[in-house]
């Protein structure tokens, strides 16, 4: 197995892989993990990935909680305020504001434990080659080819695999230049300590936490103005002045254009690609990063499934099946709120206020959380109750000596049923209400069973829903799902 990217999304992806105990090489064509911030939130999914990689804990020493997140009109009315969930089914906060330096230190780290990774760094691909059995890629400096069964590009934006799958790229029609600045902030100084999006004809503005000690603004670059004009320190500090924060110590400062993108093949044959290489996103929804976590889950344990000869090869078309929808509704979402913050027309933007603080006021919901949808095809049980749906996380107790469902239920499949089971399933573990296992969260799943009026679920080792029903039927349904 080759993974080719070591960024969030290729560390993420090759750790679930070698915590399997596939062998994988792992390419990255820097030294070391890029330096300074990018991205700056991550949701109760990932959270809950981080924790099946058993770094949950690390993970939130550089990270803060989510805070309220507010769309602010020029002279400050707040035109719509999006609380984090309380509850989510993650059994996790409802996201985190982090430094992502800091979270990739732990990823790698990690890595380097695992004696199924092989890493690579300092390693360019160059060129590949795909048969029938597998893949040959060419590296830089290398001395022999690598061959490998499969190749996962997580190369980012400009992705040499992508390109090699081919099919183009569908674009949202979406491009604005911003100026991101990412700043230290020392004890003492007075950043906001909401999320905001300044909804301010005369210059739109992100104001976002980042992790500890630290904090991030956008500045939307104006008709006529140059990313080399508007990098200059003295343009930056004055705007980030009219903040009244306090001295702060520029960290980075960089222009990007804010666009979305979804290519229109993820995988052929052999070759597949994940997180950037896949799909971007503008920043408003915070789900770059996010989206991109998500892929490398769906597709680490179908590799797994694959590799071992657990599973028919045909089960990695389920990929793109299940991950574009989610893709696509996360850069929606995202497009949707950059088009109310990217409003230069003055009576456009009045007129927006307008109505958004009347909805406020007449009671209308704010623009709930991204929340996927179920999937509706892929790898599950259609039709059957809860299918595609996140699987709930239960929790019980506080604090250090809290209790999380998914460290009782192990890494694999696993089918819960009312009453016990007699036979066993080859991959899937089996367990009914009256287990051990499953005693502190009995009634969370006895709850969702009851609502969907099933006697079993089966959960993937994504933790999505493969179907409900009877316990068999699950059963056989998986097994022809898999392709065995």
């Amino acid at each position: 197995m080759l993974v080719v990217g070591l960024g969030p999304v290729g560390s993420v992806l090759t750790t679930l892989l070698a915590e399997r105990g596939v062998r994988v090489i792992a390419l990255d064509k820097e030294t070391a993990p890029y330096p300074l911030p990018r991205a700056v939130h991550f949701d109760h999914e990932i959270m809950r990935i981080f924790q099946q990689l058993g770094l949950a804990e690390q993970m939130r020493r550089c990270a803060r909680d989510l805070p309220d997140y507010q769309f602010r009109a020029a002279d400050g009315r707040v035109l719509m305020n999006l609380r984090p969930p309380r509850e989510t089914p993650s059994g996790w906060a409802g996201g985190y504001m982090f430094h992502q330096p800091s979270l990739e230190a732990v990823l790698r780290e990690r890595l380097e434990a695992l004696p199924s990774a092989d890493i690579r760094l300092g390693q360019r691909l160059d060129a590949l080659d795909q048969d029938a059995d597998g893949v040959t890629a060419s590296v830089t400096p290398g001395v022999a080819a690598i061959r490998a069964r499969y190749l996962v590009g997580c190369d980012g934006a400009s992705s040499p695999v992508r390109e090699a799958i081919g099919g183009g790229l569908f674009d949202y029609q979406f491009d604005e230049p911003w100026l991101v600045v990412d700043v230290k902030v020392p004890p003492g100084c007075r950043t906001p300590e909401v999320n905001i999006q300044l909804c301010d004809p005369a210059r739109p503005t992100t104001c976002v936490l980042s992790g500890p000690g630290r904090h991030r603004w956008e500045f939307m670059l104006l008709p006529g103005e140059t990313a080399e004009a508007m990098l200059d320190d003295a343009v930056v500090l004055d705007l980030i002045r009219p903040w009244d924060c306090g001295p702060v110590e520029i960290e980075r400062k960089a222009v990007y254009r804010f666009h979305g993108l979804v290519a229109n093949r993820w995988r052929d044959h052999r070759l597949m690609i994940a997180g950037d290489a896949a799909h971007q996103t503008p920043p408003f929804a915070g789900q770059g990063m996010c989206a991109g976590i998500r892929d490398a889950a769906n597709l680490a344990w179908k590799l797994d499934g694959v590799l071992r000869g657990a599973a028919s090869d045909a089960l990695l078309d389920s990929y793109q099946a299940e991950r574009e929808p989610h893709v696509r509704a996360a850069i929606e979402l995202a497009i949707g709120m950059g088009r109310v913050v990217c409003t230069l027309d003055r009576n456009a933007a009045a007129q927006r206020d307008a109505g958004m603080l009347a909805a406020q006021a007449g009671g209308a919901p704010a623009l709930p959380p991204m929340q996927p949808s179920p999937f509706t095809a892929g790898c599950l049980l259609a039709g059957s109750p809860g299918a595609g749906e996140l699987f709930p996380q239960p929790t019980a107790g506080d604090g250090s000596d809290r209790l999380r469902m998914d460290d009782r239920l192990g890494e694999g499949a696993c089918l819960i049923a009312r009453a016990a089971i007699g036979e066993a399933a080859p991959g899937v573990r089996l367990l009914n209400l009256d287990a051990e296992e499953l005693a502190p969260f009995r009634a969370t799943v006895l709850a969702w069973l009851d609502r969907r009026q099933a006697d079993a679920v089966l959960v993937r080792p994504d933790r999505y829903v493969f179907g409900s029903g009877a316990p068999r039927a699950l059963l056989d349904a998986w097994a022809e799902s898999l392709g065995r």
